[in-house]
Formats: structure tokens, sequence, C-alpha cells
């Protein structure tokens, strides 16, 4: 889930995507969306991503009060505003095909809330790697989601999971405050582990909850993915979020 927002693009997950599309892949929204179980699981889909992206800019304004020079608080807005853009355009897209935004997202409040109430920062540092590592997650799972959708609804995601410039800011940041004190990183390392297992277990809640998330993901709506595919899509999470803890300067 974007159980949080975008962050940096991962290395694996456009390189996954089948380089000829084929099944629900290959179709546009108009032929797809004829399947209703279909269309059901792309309203949920797209309201699961506008929420996460309205949550993602609310948090970012909150995390610049933490900023400690006014050149860290002005980068912070700027990427607030970025994610606000998203969700303007996930919420237009709901609009488009007929449905009611506030009525899509709703099903999914509680869980975004839920994950920023748990791990909500102590600090600025805190923050960054919530940002770049949390975030990232959920971008990785999007990215792999989209190479199974119709090719409208794909580029939508596509484009609103493009990197907000938070990755190489975090990076630069975190890196910098380890440098200073070594210590600052075991802290962050085990700050980053929280952050993956909450990321993944709201994300598992979320789709058991919801039967058409989850029979896209394993099988019968969006072709490709069976109960295996699924888990080599998680190993490939896991994989991707390694290095960037390893980007970070951080023990996995």
């Amino acid at each position: 889930m974007r159980f949080m927002t975008s962050s940096d693009k991962p290395e694996n997950a456009s390189d996954t995507a089948p380089a000829a599309p084929t099944g629900v892949a290959a179709r546009d929204w108009a032929t797809a969306s004829a399947d209703p179980q279909y269309r059901a699981a792309v309203v949920d889909l797209l309201g699961a991503l506008a929420y996460g992206e309205l949550a993602a800019f609310e948090r970012l304004a909150e995390d610049a009060k933490l900023a400690p020079t006014l050149e860290d608080k002005a980068e912070l807005a700027k990427m607030a505003s970025a994610e606000f853009h998203h969700f303007e355009r996930l919420r237009d897209r709901l609009a488009e095909i007929g449905e009611e935004p506030t009525s899509a997202m709703e099903p999914f409040v509680a869980a975004y809330d839920g994950f920023h109430k748990q791990t909500a920062p102590s600090d600025w540092l805190e923050g960054l790697v919530k940002a770049y590592v949390g975030d990232s997650i959920a971008s990785d799972f999007y990215r792999e989601v989209a190479a199974r959708l119709d090719s409208d609804t794909r580029s939508l995601v596509l484009a609103v999971l493009d990197d907000t410039g938070h990755g190489g800011f975090a990076v630069e940041k975190v890196r910098a405050a380890i440098d200073a004190d070594p210590r600052v990183g075991g802290r962050l390392a085990l700050w980053a582990r929280r952050l993956m297992g909450e990321a993944l277990s709201q994300s598992q809640r979320v789709v058991a909850d919801r039967d058409a998330l989850s029979t896209m993901l394993v099988g019968g709506v969006a072709d490709g993915f069976d109960l295996a595919e699924v888990g080599k899509m998680f190993s490939r999470i896991t994989e991707a979020h390694t290095k960037r803890m390893a980007a970070l300067g951080l023990a996995a």
C-alpha cells in the first residue's frame, strides 16, 4: 500500500514488468472496466493512493516544523506541495470514472492514520528516514501492482509515484548526521526496521479486508499474479529496502 507516499524509484520494480503486457495489462480502462470486479479493485487502489497522498501532504507539512534550518523547512514544504498535486490527480480521476472520491478513500483512513500514529517520528532524522524508507516500501508495492493494471490506470499510478525529491534529500541529511555522530546510525537502523514491519503489517491487513484488492493480488483480476508470485514480490520489496538502508549508511 502506499501507506505512506512516493519516494525514490526502486531499482527492482519497473525491471520486473513484462516487456509485452498481456491480459488486463494489455487493455485500456474502457475495456478492462467492463469487469465489475476489476473496476472495484481499481477504485480501491485509487482510493488508497489518494488518501495516502493526502496523508503524506499533512505529514510533510507537520515534519517541516522539526526542520533545523529554514532551507530544510522550505524543502519539505516543496515536497508536501508535490504530494498534494498527486492527490488532486487521483481525486480527479476517481470523479472522472464516476466514483465519489471521499467514498473511495474512506475505507483506508483508519489504516493510514493507524500507521502514522504508530510511527510518529521523535525528531527530524526519524522523520526523514520514515519518508525515505517507509514511503518507498509502499511505492515498491504499488509499482508491482501497476504492472498488472490496464494501460490508463497504470500510467496514472506510475505518474503519482514519481520521486518528489525526498529520496536524495533524505540520504544526504541522514548520512551527514551519521558522519557527525556514528551513534545515530544504530538508533536510526532500529527505527527503519520498525517502519518496515509496520508497513508490511498494515499493507497485508488492508489487502485482506478488501476482497477486490486481494483478488487482484492472488489472481483472478490481474493476470500473472498467483500466491507464489506474491511471495516473490515481497522478496523484491525486501531486497529494495535493504539497498535503501545501505544508501542511508544503515544496517538492514
